[in-house]
């Protein structure tokens, strides 16, 4: 039997009704049977969230609709008109949703709080809410968090600790939007290899969009694509063969945190504790580690958002910095993305025709008139690059900046990174993007226990490294050729 129907589905929103250019859904029609593990691929801004959200009522996006949806069986949409009241009433629970911006899903303070919070909605007797949340915690590994709180956990933590929410709530059908673009390597693995058993001991169907459909290839019985991907390719022997790279030697110290101390709550657990960190102007230095390990923390003290109890972080020859934070919204306050580019063109002195410069380079042409939040993840972290990009910082902090990506997309951040170092400019980036930092990054820091386990040339650190390892072959490897 068919759990989700898909025919000719396509969804533009309010203000682009009538441009068929401007779908943010172009038809597509596929069914996913009871039980089915279900990829969904395609290119950044293709519709895969927008399908997504249109198949769990309470998140459907608000625009038009044409052709037909069905979900549990029951119509959603029948003939381009939105269908409501169908759904059986526990429908809350029978359709789960995981967000690929983990922090914008998470409501409450702690996370046994944030697991159980669906089943005290659902009004769940306290004992079997009890069980089922320990249930979910075990299942994933994660009862050394449960009292932690919320927000003192990282992105990737966030991410698992919101399918635990998912889990305890036991639904026929889990929507999962690019969920594992902010694990580190091995919790991707684990999360995927669990819910691959989720799938199949408990007969649950999964729909997952993502835009490294290999690592999920194992666990699936289907894949639907909404625009052809990019083929793989084979990575560079070496670093030294990098696709990127120039010649040019790095340049003078722009910023330097020695021996930082940091932690969110005065009587909590140290999240740095003696960490280092140097950016040097024209190189692109990674940082990488395991979700939990600092990375966004010291990314957050360089930039001046959060104090150090200890040490020191200076800023050399009257640095300018520009910090990417995980969640790209937080640097969007306009109506449009016409707006957002121009905000601080009066400040910084750059011109309408260097806002154009940028919607070309980041692949946002066309999409002026349309509302930042209106835009997929991707979209909206190439729109916050873009906006970045306009001030020519001399420190550029990127914390997770090819997530949400597919291919072309991160190889247009990759030579974006590296034209901002040939230009003299430090980079920084927090990243769990192997082949990413193999194709950019001059220097990889290794975090582990709030410290630099290692700081090495990416060469060196990338040759020897047991699990911080590139895939032989890769997409990204293909679209920079």
């Amino acid at each position: 039997m068919a759990i989700v129907e898909v025919d000719h589905l396509s969804f533009a929103y309010a203000a682009e009704v009538g441009c068929p250019s401007c779908e943010a859904l172009a038809p597509v029609s596929f069914s996913v049977e009871e039980g089915a593990f279900c990829l969904l691929v395609g290119s950044t801004g293709s519709g895969k969230t927008t399908l997504l959200r249109a198949m769990k009522p309470e998140l459907a996006p608000v625009g038009a609709f044409g052709g037909s949806l069905s979900v549990l069986g029951a119509p959603l949409v029948r003939e381009g008109e939105r269908v409501t009241g169908l759904l059986p009433a526990d429908s809350a629970r029978q359709i789960a949703f995981v967000s690929q911006d983990p922090g914008a899903q998470i409501v409450c303070d702690t996370v046994w709080h944030e697991i159980a919070f669906g089943l005290e909605n659902l009004g769940v007797a306290p004992d079997e809410m009890r069980r089922r949340v320990a249930e979910a915690a075990h299942f994933l590994g994660i009862e050394p968090w449960v009292r932690m709180r919320t927000e003192d956990i990282s992105g990737g933590q966030q991410q698992l600790v919101n399918l635990a929410g998912v889990l305890a709530l036991r639904p026929r059908l889990i929507l999962l939007d690019e969920p594992t673009a902010q694990l580190d390597p091995y919790a991707r693995g684990i999360f995927l290899h669990m819910l691959g058993r989720v799938n199949r001991e408990l007969g649950t169907t999964v729909i997952m969009a993502t835009h490294m459909p290999e690592e999920g290839e194992r666990f699936a019985t289907q894949t639907v694509s909404l625009s052809p991907l990019e083929p793989q390719a084979p990575r560079p022997q070496t670093v030294a063969e990098g696709l990127l790279r120039g010649s040019a030697e790095p340049g003078e110290d722009i910023v330097r945190a020695r021996d930082v101390w940091a932690r969110y709550d005065r009587g909590g657990a140290w999240v740095l504790r003696g960490a280092d960190l140097t950016a040097r102007a024209g190189a692109v230095h990674a940082v990488v580690g395991g979700n939990g390990c600092g990375k966004s923390t010291l990314l957050k003290v360089a930039a001046g958002a959060m104090r150090t109890q200890r040490g020191s972080v200076r800023t050399f020859a009257r640095a300018t910095c520009a910090y990417l934070p995980q969640d790209p919204k937080t640097l969007f306050v306009c109506d449009s993305v016409a707006e957002e580019l121009a905000e601080w063109r009066d400040r910084a002195g750059y011109a309408a025709e260097d806002e154009q410069e940028q919607l070309a380079r980041f692949g946002l042409d066309g999409m002026l008139d349309r509302h930042p939040y209106d835009l997929s993840g991707g979209q909206q972290q190439l729109l916050a690059l873009a906006k970045l990009s306009l001030l020519h910082p001399s420190v550029y902090l990127l914390d997770e900046p090819s997530k949400g990506l597919d291919p072309q997309a991160q190889a247009c951040v990759a030579r974006a990174i590296r034209r901002a170092a040939r230009e003299g400019a430090a980079i920084v980036m927090a990243t769990h993007d192997l082949d990413f930092a193999y194709v950019v990054a001059d220097t990889v820091t290794m975090l582990f226990d709030g410290q630099a386990a290692c700081c090495e040339p990416a060469a060196r650190f990338f040759e020897g490294n047991l699990i911080y390892r590139p895939h032989e072959r890769a997409r990204l490897f293909g679209a920079l050729r």
